[in-house]
């Protein structure tokens, strides 16, 4: 068996732990609860480590699945997607990629110092965190979590099919989101 030291983890884990779970759930009151849920189960299941992770590979896997678990409870309590109104299919390609020549904004204008900017960033997590429900769960699995897409799909039960329509929804909501808050503003 591998040592852990329980006592050292809300001094050396607490702090990273609630920043990975506030960028997954953007509620501070349940990122909290997480990072506590996190800790409870680790300790009752210190005696399982093997030691194959560090401490905080293993805390953080712990937390992955209280995040997920997290969206599964949220959304059998509130199954709908979003009811925001879609935009033309004509915004992604056939690959499902953003089609930059169909947009009405110039995204490409210096995208790269854009993309940089702290600004940016803020407005970015705003319009990640209008995503509701299935939508910001998948969100967040697929592009911060970088999931596989049948392993999201069998996390909120849910198929493959419903899968791509529940992200090209958020995709068209977060990129209306980043056009009305920073591509229309500058």
């Amino acid at each position: 068996m591998h040592s852990l030291n329980p006592n050292k983890w809300i001094d050396n884990y607490a702090d990273y732990l609630y920043n990975y779970a506030k960028t997954r759930v953007s509620e501070k009151e349940v990122a909290e609860d997480l990072v506590q849920e996190t800790f409870l189960s680790a300790y009752k299941a210190r005696e399982n480590y093997q030691g194959r992770a560090t401490e905080k590979t293993w805390l953080i896997s712990i937390l992955k699945n209280k995040v997920i678990d997290h969206y599964r409870k949220t959304l059998v309590k509130d199954p709908e997607i979003s009811g925001r109104k879609e935009t033309p299919i004509s915004f992604f390609s056939q690959d499902g990629a953003w089609d930059l020549d169909h947009v009405g904004t110039d995204w490409r204008i210096d995208a790269s110092s854009q993309l940089e900017s702290v600004e940016f960033k803020e407005i970015f997590k705003k319009c990640v965190s209008n995503l509701k429900g299935k939508s910001l769960a998948a969100f967040q699995l697929k592009y911060i979590d970088f999931e596989e897409s049948e392993a999201i799909c069998k996390a909120l039960n849910i198929s493959p099919s419903n899968f791509w329509v529940i992200i090209h929804r958020a995709k068209l909501n977060l990129r209306n989101c980043l056009n009305k808050n920073w591509f229309d503003q500058i």
